[in-house]
């Protein structure tokens, strides 16, 4: 049974427009249970200061990005932002990058792939003797139970902060491989990873739990190959426009919107092209709202901010490639309206078993005022001009604070899970 949906907080209101460039202003606008208040994932605090003379030893933190799927080249922006943003008096940066073709480059390589920016030219990386190669985490063994970690900097990491966008990285893959190995990481575990990055999973979880959600088909791709009419028909009980997405996928990559059947079967080839599966869905005359939470027990939500794309819909060129889009921080909501949306991120958020950070994506439908929720994003984008950190910078807590915080909750929930094995 999931906890009291009404247990979370709103952080409060800014009084001033995002755009003047002035200091926000807060007002309080709804009480906070003072238990869950105290609680020590509803904002750690700073630990206490070191005697005179005495230092503490930084926290280790193993930055891991880039990865196999598509949003390759986000990721690389989320942790070049992150990596210059964090606490270097607090913890010590060990940077993990893996390759598209899927390799674990060394600390030299992942800091070349970094600096470049974009997916290195080989998709082979190594000195050709890969005995000689210091890759961080490889296998044990042909039939190997665990993992060898020959790097010694990887093995004094205390924490891992996978900024990996998409599959092979958001979707449990490396968080089961963190677990296996022992290692504490931030963000949500190997279920509520798997259950926000696949679409229909995570529908059918936020139904069962109540959410509001847009109706919606999938289909897999051997549907497509063998039953393509049928496909086509179902697709179209929603009628036109309509929207095509892959499954597994994040950024908007591989999404369109249909107008027509022709249009319809060019969106699910695309679609089929970066997953086996696909969902459709009616497209709505909906505004765009966000939220971002952070916590693990006890989640709080920040102010919603609402996306006016510069094109039909926020598709990957009005993301990342125009710069025409535009972020109204705050969105322009009811009291009604905003306190509502923050609720419904915060029993999305603990539906699917979400930990550590997620954006929550809603639809507000402009003619009847109903909310659906789009989707949650267990490792948003996470560049400092990203929605994420934004929202939260709106809401009083400065990009580099919400990464020690990520950290520490990381931390504590590792603590928390590995308590029966001590």
């Amino acid at each position: 049974m999931l906890p009291d949906p009404g247990a979370f907080v709103v952080v409060g209101t800014p009084r001033l427009s995002s755009r003047t460039g002035e200091a926000w202003e807060f007002t309080k606008i709804s009480t906070v249970d003072s238990e869950i208040a105290s609680q020590p994932d509803a904002r750690p605090a700073r630990q206490s200061p070191q005697p005179s003379g005495t230092a503490r030893p930084r926290i280790r933190v193993g930055v891991i990005f880039g990865g196999q799927s598509a949003e390759h080249d986000v990721s690389l922006m989320s942790a070049a932002s992150v990596l210059k943003a964090i606490d270097h008096s607090r913890f010590e940066v060990v940077p993990l990058a893996i390759s598209k073709a899927g390799k674990w480059l060394t600390e030299t390589q992942s800091a070349s792939l970094l600096a470049s920016g974009s997916a290195l030219a080989s998709p082979e990386i190594g000195s050709g003797h890969p005995e000689n190669d210091e890759y961080p985490i490889a296998p044990s063994g042909a039939h190997a139970t665990g993992f060898d970690v020959p790097s010694e900097r990887m093995r004094g990491v205390d924490v891992v902060f996978p900024v990996l966008h998409g599959p092979y990285g958001e979707d449990g893959t490396v968080q089961g491989l963190l677990e296996l190995a022992g290692i504490a990481y931030v963000g949500s575990g190997v279920l509520g990873s798997a259950l926000g990055m696949d679409k229909v999973k995570m529908k059918e979880v936020l139904a069962y739990h109540g959410l509001p959600v847009v109706e919606w088909r999938s289909f897999r791709r051997w549907q497509w190959r063998e039953e393509r009419e049928r496909v086509v028909a179902d697709s179209e009980v929603f009628g036109y426009p309509c929207f095509v997405k892959p499954a597994n996928l994040g950024s908007s990559i591989g999404v369109s919107k249909a107008h027509d059947r022709a249009e319809l079967v060019a969106a699910l080839a695309e679609a089929f092209s970066h997953d086996e599966k696909a969902i459709v869905e009616p497209a709505i005359d909906a505004r765009e709202i966000e939220v971002s939470v952070i916590g693990n027990h006890h989640p709080r939500a920040s102010i919603a901010g609402e996306i006016v794309p510069s094109n039909e819909f926020y598709d990957y060129a009005a993301k990342y490639l125009d710069g025409k889009s535009e972020l109204h921080i705050p969105a322009d909501l009811s009291a009604t309206d905003a306190a509502e949306v923050r609720h419904l991120a915060v029993r999305a958020f603990l539906a699917l078993e979400c930990a550590g950070l997620a954006r929550a994506d809603f639809f507000l439908d402009r003619q009847t005022g109903k909310w659906f929720v789009n989707e949650l994003n267990t490792m948003p984008g996470f560049t400092s001009i990203s929605m994420y950190p934004k929202l939260w910078e709106a809401s009083g807590v400065l990009y580099q604070d919400l990464i020690s915080e990520l950290i520490e909750l990381a931390i504590s929930r590792w603590k928390e899970r590995h308590q029966t094995f001590a």
